[in-house]
Order: structure tokens, then sequence, then C-alpha cells
């Protein structure tokens, strides 16, 4: 069963996804939209994803506040993830988020990554997705 990773934001959707296996993660893509309420495109760009990739699962980042508590950001994500479960049906797990920017950031330093600001969210994706299979073994 494959698991699809999100970073929701508030203008992009960063998109990963593990192998058939469930043992790595890959990014995908960035699903960009000009409004923050506007989700009706993003909702069915992931519907296609899941269905192409044959998903079973999906896990997003949840973006806590440093000290563990929940604040708007975290509200939106959870809201984003209702309408999304509704049109899917898949089960929807949450990952602590807190930091995977940085991350992300670090990563491609470290990789030589040019345009970093086009694809730091689908990065953050993979990162949320590693983290969850790290800690869901």
């Amino acid at each position: 069963m494959r698991i699809l990773g999100l970073d929701f934001g508030s203008k992009t959707v960063g998109v990963a996804i593990t192998d058939p296996l469930g043992l790595t993660a890959q990014g995908l893509e960035v699903i960009r939209r000009d409004r923050p309420n506007k989700l009706r495109k993003t909702i069915a760009r992931i519907e296609e994803i899941i269905g192409e990739y044959e998903v079973g699962k999906i896990v997003m980042g949840m973006p806590l506040n440093m000290d563990g508590t929940e604040g708007e950001r975290a509200e939106l994500t959870k809201e984003f993830a209702e309408k999304l479960k509704k049109r899917c049906e898949l089960d929807i797990e949450f990952q602590d988020e807190r930091l995977t920017t940085v991350e992300a950031y670090e990563i491609m330093e470290q990789t030589g990554t040019k345009n970093k600001e086009d694809i730091v969210d689908e990065v953050a994706a993979v990162v949320i997705l590693e983290d969850y299979m790290a800690a869901n073994k």
C-alpha cells in the first residue's frame, strides 16, 4: 500500500509518495493555487494522484507551534483534511511537521539543489512522510 504525504500550505501543497512496499519516500510535485481558499482544483489533483498511484493512506503534516500547541495553521490543516477525506474516503493521519521546512532547506543545500523555493514544499512532504514511516515501522 502506498502512502501519500502532504505538506499543506496557504498557497501550495507539497506532495510525496512511498514506493509500493512502503520502504522509501519520493517527492512528486507541488500543487499551487492562486488563493488560500481555492481548494477545489487542489483536491481534484490529489484525487488524481490517489487513483494513479493506488494510494491507501494519507499523511498530512500538522503545523504545531514550537510548544506543541495547535494554532490557526493547524486548524486550517484539519479543515482541509476533512474536505479531502469526504472526497477520497481514505484514512488521513497527521505527523508533526515542526522544523520540516528547515530540514528541507538543509537537505537541498547539502545536495546542491537550485531553485529551492520551487520545490521546498515537495521536499518538506518527503521529510514528513519519512518521519511518519520511521515512527510507524
